[in-house]
């Protein structure tokens, strides 16, 4: 098992359950940025759905690493979803904050892999 890993998995865990909640609860700042580039609100709970159970599948990597590494995969999808989203609704902005996330859920990849 690599320390290294885990530890990524579990920070990234973290992010996207915080992110997921931020959704769920409907907090204005994430609301207000999401109405502004055109992404409905009936989308939220289906979003938030997807990143807390990308968020599992990081933990559960931990103990049987393809769950993990797929998670990854979604999670890494998903962000590029929301760059290309930011970028369609011209809020250039916006796009640094999901392409940092990119990079921090495309980490844990080489590492997943090296250790199957």
């Amino acid at each position: 098992m690599s320390i290294a890993y885990v530890v990524l998995a579990i920070v990234l865990s973290l992010v996207l359950v915080a992110s997921g909640r931020a959704k769920l609860v409907r907090d204005e700042k994430i609301t207000e940025g999401m109405r502004k580039i055109g992404v409905p609100d009936s989308w939220l709970p289906r979003l938030a759905a997807l990143e807390i159970a990308g968020a599992l599948g990081l933990i559960g990597g931990i103990f049987y690493r393809p769950l993990g590494i797929a998670a990854a995969i979604g999670a890494v999808l998903y962000f590029i979803g929301a760059v290309i989203t930011h970028l369609r609704a011209g809020d250039a902005k916006g796009a640094p904050v999901p392409t940092v996330l990119i990079l921090l859920s495309a980490a844990p990849l080489p590492l997943g892999i090296a250790t199957l």
